[in-house]
């Protein structure tokens, strides 16, 4: 099973048709979960704080937990593909947690597994999402031999 949690909701109908497009995709090969927790409006630390207790409301013991960094380790899809894979063979729960716009709370940091980053460039939470799903997509069809990535 795989999660995404991510702080606020996605608005724009073209986001949405992608993520559910994706969505649809991904479900042909695992359960996928899509968490929209409230983004907070505070100041730096109060955001990151509420965010933070929003987020764990989510989280188990047995998810294996990738966070979303700019700081992260860089993949190609290969790579990731393959880190993927590496994961499934001893977890069955796999989430990926977004920051808002602060970024993540220093204690969602210490209990990430894994800290992936897909560029040192900052990208908006809403498109960043389908980025995410797509490139969950794209790994499913790399592990399956099957046509899609190039």
């Amino acid at each position: 099973m795989i999660k995404v949690i991510a702080p606020g909701k996605v608005k724009e109908k073209y986001l949405k048709d992608a993520i559910d497009e994706y969505v649809k995709r991904i479900s042909k090969y695992t359960k996928i979960d899509i968490i929209e927790v409230k983004d907070e409006d505070f100041d730096i630390n109060k955001t990151l704080e509420k965010e933070r207790d929003n987020i764990l409301k989510y989280v188990s013991d047995k998810d294996y937990i990738i966070t979303l960094d700019i700081e992260g380790n860089e993949l190609s899809s290969i790579h990731f593909a393959s880190k993927m894979n590496e994961i499934f063979n001893h977890n069955s729960n796999i989430t990926f947690i977004i920051g808002g716009s602060y970024g993540l709370h220093n204690d969602i940091k210490k209990i990430s597994n894994y800290s992936l980053s897909f560029s040192k460039m900052t990208f908006p939470h809403q498109l960043f999402r389908v980025m995410l799903l797509e490139q969950i997509y794209r790994t499913y069809k790399i592990n399956n031999n099957e046509t899609y990535h190039k």
